[in-house]
């Protein structure tokens, strides 16, 4: 199981200070995250797409092609990549450029983004979202599979003869997540293609993550690609921790009541309660994490958000040491315990490298 930090690349006034990092700044600490999670042991940095403030993150694959020169074994994703705003063209190129930078250590989350706005700034209308979504990735999909490409479709000029460039690393393409926070076009899209599922999972109760978890695993069942048990499914969520619960929910609640997504509404301790923010000590992380299978079945990867919401930098880089130090380690030897052997573990590109390799057809030829 991969275990890893996402981030959204906002930047939010310090409730504490009072003071606003420059986008410079804020830049400059999501290197340093990264760089960090690597250190600390974690498998999984992944980084936002917005073309809006309060978020810095318009060109993930330029941060992240820089964080690969800088890493070694660190797996890089997205969280999201925007299907339906970006050319399909334009995806393929990049990661499958990115792919080669990072020597196969990359893959993309693909999002229909929760910003209106965004679509007309790139042509597109919000009400074709879901068509957008699926007629993008088919597209994406082509030009990644095949070497020359002829194609029409509803949402962008033809293409006639074309082949995309780098072509995927070794033959393979980057692995794809679809994310959703509540749509099941989107489930069903990723079970369809037999692709990962990564339910955000920060802001509904669990009832809703498990609906949506258990409806990509029947679909991915449905269409032939493994039992239900097999299907590939990601997790995010978030945390705060300090030895102590109580000095964790003390120095968190400022930065909860004021943030961007969730604050000026329920309590802390409502939304804790009623959603897998886990606000408390190490234990209590490891102990709702694990809760997680209870509902969700064995999983692939989990992502935790430690740096949204203002918090400095010297704070996000301690949730670090104690993610890496106290709760990972014990989090990958218990999931470890109770998976099944016929449930696959989390995709990476050597793995699936090899598995072409040792197709039914190759291996009996």
């Amino acid at each position: 199981m991969q275990f890893g930090i996402f981030t959204v690349s906002d930047i939010t006034t310090d409730p504490t200070t009072g003071r606003t990092p420059s986008e410079a700044e804020r830049i400059q600490a999501v290197l340093t995250i990264a760089r960090k999670a690597e250190e600390v042991g974690l498998d999984v940095f992944a980084l936002g797409e917005h073309h809006n403030p309060p978020f810095f993150s318009s060109s993930p694959t330029t941060t992240l092609a820089y964080v690969a020169a800088q890493t070694q074994r660190l797996q890089l994703s997205t969280s999201t990549t925007l299907i339906t705003t970006n050319d399909p063209v334009k995806i393929a190129e990049d990661y499958a450029m990115l792919q080669h930078l990072a020597g196969g250590r990359v893959d993309l989350m693909l999002g229909r983004g929760n910003t209106g706005p965004v679509y007309p700034w790139f042509g597109q209308d919000i009400r074709n979202g879901i068509p957008l979504a699926v007629e993008n990735y088919a597209l994406l999909r082509r030009l990644w599979d095949d070497e020359v490409v002829d194609w029409s479709g509803r949402f962008r000029t033809p293409l006639q003869g074309f082949t995309s460039t780098p072509r995927p690393l070794d033959g393979v393409a980057p692995f794809v997540w679809h994310g959703s926070i509540r749509s099941p076009q989107i489930a069903e899209q990723a079970a369809y293609y037999g692709d990962g599922f990564f339910s955000n999972h920060i802001f509904w109760p669990k009832e809703h993550t498990q609906r949506m978890v258990e409806f990509y695993r029947s679909r991915f069942e449905h269409h032939g690609h493994g039992s239900a048990d097999q299907a590939i499914v990601g997790l995010g969520g978030q945390v705060f921790m300090r030895r102590n619960s109580q000095d964790a929910v003390e120095e968190f609640r400022p930065y909860f009541d004021d943030a961007p997504v969730y604050g000026h509404g329920p309590s802390l301790e409502d939304f804790s309660r009623e959603t897998p923010l886990t606000v408390g000590s190490p234990q209590q992380v490891i102990e709702r994490t694990l809760g997680f299978r209870d509902y969700v079945g064995d999983y692939q990867r989990q992502l935790f958000l430690v740096d949204h919401a203002g918090l400095p930098l010297k704070t996000v880089l301690e949730q670090l040491d104690i993610l890496g130090e106290e709760v990972v380690p014990v989090l990958r030897k218990e999931f470890a315990a109770l998976k099944p052997a016929h449930v696959p573990d989390a995709p990476t590109h050597a793995a699936r490298v090899a598995a072409r390799q040792n197709t039914p057809e190759e291996v009996s030829a």
